[in-house]
């Protein structure tokens, strides 16, 4: 009887150690990764999204002022692909964990060295790259998955936004890349491929000297006489110095263009600039 029993046993386990093997249902958590083109390099953040399931969030399931490894299953973690800054701290490039503490009214955002904090018992405080302080908001809608997110992305700067409930906190990220395209610039205007648009852009886009970007842009017109997109952008420089006539028909001539080439957009674009030099 005892060895029926013990081969019954062995025989139940065994099934059901197949069935779990077989077994595969969603994470309730499920974890994502996202990664956003910013400054020169990129950032990625991987982490879980619990979801919110009727549950009161922050001040209970998440405690006040208790690290948090902010969000669910493993550790988040955060790799920024070159030297930033988060809020008014240095963080250099490389891979790091990102931690909260929760606040009613602001938050501790942590970022860490320690890439496999999943408790607030695991936590040392003493691997801590930076503590910034943010302002918690009160939103007006709830929203049901923990996410973050980057919002207000542009060539230097960006932020880092993390929402669950009806509570967003935003930290600012910066990328001091002037240095860095500027010396780009100087070193390839001395090659024989020289970037002369991607200049030109560069220079417009950011405040700088229109009258050397309209420079360029003459000399990418050189290179490709055929590119209605360069003419356009070449009449957008022109309007900003305020040479209206010049701008009128730079954009003329860049209808032209792109007609030729059966590009209805740029022709829009060119039409609407020239509403604005009546």
């Amino acid at each position: 009887m005892k060895k029926a029993i013990l081969a019954f046993t062995l025989a139940f386990c065994t099934l059901q150690a197949v069935e779990a093997q077989q077994l595969r249902t969603p994470a309730p958590s499920p974890a994502t990764t996202i990664k956003q083109e910013f400054a020169l390099s990129n950032v990625e953040v991987n982490y879980s999204r619990p979801a919110v399931r009727g549950r009161k969030i922050f001040g209970d399931l998440v405690p006040f002022g208790k690290v948090w490894r902010t969000g669910a299953n493993a550790a988040t973690t955060i790799t920024f692909g070159e030297d930033v800054t988060v809020g008014d701290k240095a963080v250099p490039a490389g891979k790091y964990g990102l931690l909260t503490i929760p606040g009613q009214s602001e938050w501790t955002i942590i970022i860490s060295k320690q890439t496999d904090v999943t408790s607030p018992a695991d936590y040392k405080q003493d691997q801590d790259v930076a503590r910034i302080t943010a302002k918690a908001e009160t939103l007006p809608f709830n929203v049901e998955n923990f996410m973050i997110v980057f919002d207000n992305v542009k060539a230097s700067s960006m932020d880092l936004e993390i929402i669950w409930a009806n509570v967003g906190v935003a930290v600012p990220v910066k990328a001091n890349i002037e240095e860095k395209i500027m010396s780009q610039i100087d070193n390839l205007m001395n090659k024989d491929n020289r970037p002369y648009f991607g200049a030109a852009m560069y220079y417009m886009e950011n405040g700088k000297d229109l009258n050397k970007a309209v420079g360029w842009l003459d000399k990418a017109i050189e290179q490709n006489p055929n590119a209605f997109w360069i003419y356009h952008q070449k009449a957008n420089a022109l309007a900003k110095l305020g040479k209206k006539q010049e701008a009128i028909a730079t954009a003329n001539k860049s209808i032209e263009l792109a007609k030729k080439a059966k590009n209805d957009d740029y022709v829009a674009l060119n039409e609407k600039l020239l509403a604005t030099l009546k």
